[in-house]
């Protein structure tokens, strides 16, 4: 698992930052600010929770560390990002309102992804 969430936040993590380069320059002068508000949420929190994924590959490399909850955590983070953020750039790109009906979805996952890390951390030996 260690090997594949390091992979998935190296993945989210360069992809935020050539989204975030897509909306700032390809995007601005084709969006409302509105839409380009909602995209640069969707990179933000895609950024936040590929260190956060990276940080549970991290831990998984320490034993004494409850792998279930790690595991559980990255699965959730990844979960949130697809949700949360894939919905935010659909909104944005096709201004389809009723896809802001899914993003909270995705906090929701995001929210289950800490919660799950912050039991491991109290697991902690």
């Amino acid at each position: 698992m260690t090997n594949i969430f390091l992979s998935v936040a190296a993945i989210l993590g360069g992809l935020s930052v050539a989204l975030g380069a897509f909306g700032a320059h390809a995007l601005k002068e084709k969006l409302t600010e509105r839409s380009l508000e909602i995209f640069e949420t969707g990179v933000r929190y895609q950024m936040y929770h590929a260190l956060a994924l990276l940080l549970v590959a991290l831990l998984l490399t320490r034993a004494e560390i409850p792998q279930t909850s790690l595991i559980a955590s990255g699965f959730a983070f990844i979960a949130g990002v697809v949700i949360f953020s894939g919905s935010l750039y659909a909104l944005s790109l096709s201004g389809v309102k009723w896809l802001g009906a899914i993003t909270p979805l995705g906090g929701v996952a995001f929210i289950v992804g800490w919660g799950c890390l912050a039991v491991a951390a109290f697991s902690f030996k």
